[in-house]
């Protein structure tokens, strides 16, 4: 882990996640950013999932640093149920998701390590 801080402003950080994310996802998914107000150096996703599935994930996307984030699973929901994350198919839609959202936070390299 380098000392690099992260520089930019949280609330641009948001509308950076907010216009990358959706790109790195699939067209059926939808995604939403919101600053975590006790963090600055965090940034909370929701995504639902494409399909007829109604699964929606939350995350947590912490900055370790300019470079790295760090990626939580807060809470699974199918529909307005609060379903377990280890089953098979949930947890490759997790595994999905955490990986899209590392390749947004890699994308956003050019805003957030100047």
């Amino acid at each position: 882990m380098s000392n690099d801080k992260l520089s930019i402003d949280q609330t641009e950080l948001v509308q950076e996640w907010s216009n990358v994310l959706p790109t790195t996802l699939q067209p059926t998914d939808q995604a939403r950013v919101w600053a975590d107000e006790a963090d600055p150096q965090t940034v909370r996703v929701h995504i639902e999932a494409g399909g007829h599935t109604g699964y929606n994930f939350d995350f947590k996307v912490n900055y370790v640093d300019a470079r790295e984030v760090k990626v939580e699973l807060m809470d699974v929901q199918q529909g307005t149920m609060h379903i377990d994350e280890t089953g098979d198919v949930v947890q490759n839609l997790v595994d999905d998701y955490v990986r899209h959202i590392h390749e947004c936070a890699q994308t956003l390299h050019r805003v957030t390590h100047v």
